[in-house]
C-alpha cells in the first residue's frame, strides 16, 4: 500500500497542529513494512519534517522564510507537489488541508481530515474574502473518506456540509508534550506568586477576554494569584488596553512564550490550567495540563468535554461569574485538585499518537 501526504500545510505552516499530526502519522505508519508512505513537500518551510527519517520526505525546503513565502511561492509548491504525487503513483492521497481542485493522480483514493468548523460558526472573526469554507467544502465533496478529529467536529461537519455519516470517521488525536521535558524545574522569570496558566493564541473564540474580566472581578484571584499566558505572541494594544480598563497591570497578567521544555515547566508549577475557548476541534492542551499534573478548568462546549471528560471542572465560557466561581472553587479545594488529578491520570490513557496512527491506518487499508 502507498500512502502519500500533499504538500499543502508544508509549504504554509512553519509549526503548528495540523503539520505536527501528519508528521506524527507519518513516523509510525512508516515502521509498518508493508506501507510506503511519503510526504510530498517541495518549497517546504516546515520544521518538523526535519526530524523525519529522509526516506518519508521528498522535495526540498524552500530557501525563502515563512514570512518571505507569498501566495505565488505556495502556488509553486503545490503544483511542484503535483508533479511528485503523480510520479509516486500512490493508491492513497491524503490531503493536508482544504484546496479547490485535486492535485496528485486522480485515480487515488481521496481522504481529507476535517479538524473544526471554526471559519463557519465564527465567520466574522476571519478576513474578508477568506474562502477556507468554500474550500473546505468542495475538498469533503471530492474525497472518498473524512477523518474527523472528534465527534463534535464530525456533528457539524455533518449539520453543516451535509457530508454522508457513513464517508466519515473519527480518530482522535495524541499529544506528546511530556516526551522530552520530564525533570525540567526552573521558571526564566520571576513570577512572585502562584498562577493560573493559559496556553495559546488569544483571538476571538478563544475567549481570552472573558477570562480576564472573571480573573479582574475576583478579590481573591487578582490579589492572591497571577495570570501567565504562554504563547500567542506579545500583548497587542487591544490587549494592553483591555488589561488597563480591568484596573490589571503587567506583574499580573504576564505573558511569556517559549519551546516545549518551557511550556512543560509552567505546567508543572501551575496552580490551575484554564482553557476558556468557545469553540475547539479537538483541543490537546487540556491534555498536556494533565500529563503534568496541572489541574483543568475549562469550557464545557463543543468538543471541550469529549477530550476532558470527568478529568476537568467546567464553566459556561459566556457567563462570568460561572467561570470566575468555578476557578475559585477549585483553585481553594486542595481534594478537589488532587482528585482532578488523579482522573485525569486515568484520562490520558484513552489518546496516544501511536493510537492514532494506527487507527488512521486502519482506515486506509479498509478503503483499499
Amino acid at each position: 500500500m502507498r500512502v502519500a501526504y500533499d504538500p499543502q500545510i508544508f509549504c504554509g505552516q512553519k509549526y503548528g497542529g495540523i503539520s505536527r499530526y501528519f508528521c506524527e502519522l507519518a513516523s509510525r505508519i512508516a515502521n509498518n513494512h508493508q506501507v510506503d508512505i511519503k510526504i510530498a513537500a517541495p518549497m517546504s518551510i516546515n520544521a518538523y519534517l526535519e526530524s523525519l527519517p529522509k526516506e518519508i520526505v521528498s522535495g526540498f525546503r524552500s530557501p525563502l522564510s515563512e514570512n518571505q513565502l507569498k501566495l505565488p511561492q505556495r502556488i509553486a509548491g503545490i503544483a511542484l507537489g503535483d508533479i511528485l504525487l503523480r510520479h509516486m503513483q500512490p493508491d492513497i492521497v491524503h490531503e493536508t488541508y482544504y484546496l479547490k481542485y485535486p492535485i496528485g493522480p486522480r485515480k487515488a483514493v481521496r481522504v481529507l481530515t476535517i479538524y473544526d468548523m471554526i471559519h463557519e460558526k465564527f465567520e466574522s472573526q476571519f478576513q474578508y474574502g477568506n474562502k477556507t469554507s468554500i474550500h473546505k467544502s468542495i475538498a469533503a465533496k471530492r474525497s472518498d473518506h473524512i477523518i474527523c478529529i472528534s465527534e463534535h467536529t464530525k456533528k457539524d461537519a455533518i449539520e453543516i456540509l451535509g457530508i454522508d455519516p457513513n464517508k466519515i470517521s473519527v480518530i482522535h488525536l495524541g499529544f506528546d508534550l511530556t516526551s522530552n521535558c520530564v525533570g525540567e524545574k526552573k521558571i526564566e522569570r520571576n513570577i512572585n506568586k502562584p498562577y493560573l496558566l493559559y496556553v495559546g493564541s488569544r483571538g476571538g473564540y478563544k475567549n481570552f477576554s472573558t477570562l480576564l474580566e472573571a480573573f479582574a472581578t475576583s478579590v481573591l484571584l487578582k490579589s492572591e494569584f497571577r495570570l501567565v499566558c504562554f504563547g500567542g505572541g506579545s500583548f497587542d494594544t487591544q490587549e494592553l488596553t483591555l488589561i488597563k480598563s480591568f484596573n490589571l497591570n503587567q506583574e499580573q497578567i504576564i505573558q511569556v512564550s517559549g519551546d516545549d521544555k518551557k511550556l512543560a515547566i509552567y505546567y508543572q508549577q501551575a496552580s490551575l490550567f484554564v482553557f476558556p475557548s468557545l469553540y475547539e476541534g479537538f483541543g490537546i492542551p487540556p491534555l498536556e495540563a494533565m500529563s503534568y499534573n496541572c489541574p483543568v478548568v475549562c469550557s464545557n462546549t463543543s468538543s471541550i468535554p469529549e477530550v476532558v471528560g470527568n478529568a476537568g471542572k467546567y464553566f459556561d465560557p459566556n457567563n462570568v461569574k460561572n467561570m470566575q466561581e468555578t476557578i475559585e472553587q477549585v483553585i481553594q479545594s486542595p481534594e478537589t485538585q488532587n482528585s482532578l488529578i488523579n482522573t485525569g491520570k486515568q484520562r490520558l490513557k484513552q489518546f496516544s499518537w501511536d493510537k492514532c496512527a494506527s487507527e488512521t491506518l486502519n482506515t486506509y487499508r479498509n478503503l483499499l
